[in-house]
């Protein structure tokens, strides 16, 4: 309500009166939002992902080293676009070098192959103003879904969350997802590596530059004790092209990878929020 100063009456009798406005709490100003694209040969299915976004801040394209146009449509359609070379191989290493190179508050996560849909993107950023260190995508929350896993990494991907959860004491309903979304102050916690040079020998990616990635940064975020809400979210099938994810060698890296961070002076107990429908 507005404030009334009285002052003494005047030589008139009539009394002046001073209406003083109330005062307006400062608003929150608006965190600034960095989304990360890796790419790889993807050139045919960016005008739908692109077309799909919405209003942010910063957009960078992790290229892969493709050989087809990826970059040049990128630059086309949004030509405030930052393109970052990965300087590895492999998804990990990607999302690593575009978090390396974010400049806002929040960073999303999102795939170029049309999968994970851009819409769902203000979900994400809501959880995280409401409280939450990490988003978490899951498609198997209520609201959530796929059109694009098989019964196979379903059922695998069941059995991985089951056991992180023990391990950990997390409540993951889906822990290989790589749609999330996470305020840039927590990035150390990741701890990942985007300087080291291409390795000499093996398959040209470091321990994290896998698809392993995505497990990575969810158990990192358990065991930095972050605040974790999972938001309901919906995989499409991939627009043009075939994926790179192979159900049998990634399933064992996700292993490989929960055997690497469990023992790590792990402490039980992640602060886990309620989830949200992305929809």
């Amino acid at each position: 309500m507005p404030t009334v100063d009285r002052v003494l009456p005047t030589e008139t009798g009539t009394e002046q009166i001073t209406v003083v406005p109330p005062v307006q709490p400062e608003s929150e100003p608006e965190p600034i939002v960095s989304v990360v694209v890796p790419a790889l040969n993807e050139a045919r299915n960016l005008p739908h992902v692109f077309e799909r976004l919405p209003q942010v801040d910063e957009v960078i394209l992790v290229d892969g080293g493709s050989i087809d146009d990826t970059v040049a449509v990128a630059r086309r359609l949004r030509p405030d676009i930052r393109v970052v070379t990965q300087n590895r191989k492999g998804k990990g290493n990607a999302l690593a070098c575009g978090f390396a190179a974010c400049t806002g508050d929040i960073i999303v996560m999102i795939d170029a192959d049309g999968s994970t849909d851009p819409g769902e993107i203000p979900s994400f950023i809501a959880a995280l103003r409401a409280g939450a260190d990490f988003a978490k995508g899951s498609r198997f929350r209520p609201g959530g879904g796929s059109a694009d896993i098989t019964r196979l990494r379903r059922a695998g991907n069941k059995m991985l969350s089951v056991l992180v959860n023990m391990l950990f004491g997390t409540r993951y309903s889906d822990l290989c997802y790589g749609y999330n979304a996470f305020w840039s102050c927590h990035l150390d916690v990741f701890d990942l590596d985007s300087t080291s040079p291409l390795p000499a020998g093996g398959d040209g990616r470091l321990w994290g530059d896998g698809f392993e990635i995505e497990t990575l940064l969810n158990l990192r975020a358990a065991r930095a004790r972050l605040a974790i809400e999972e938001v309901s979210s919906f995989e499409h099938n991939r627009i043009h092209g075939v994926s790179n994810l192979n159900a049998f060698t990634d399933g064992i890296r996700v292993l490989r990878t929960i055997a690497r961070e469990w023992p790590r002076g792990f402490k039980r107990g992640s602060r886990q929020v309620a989830g949200r429908s992305a929809r």
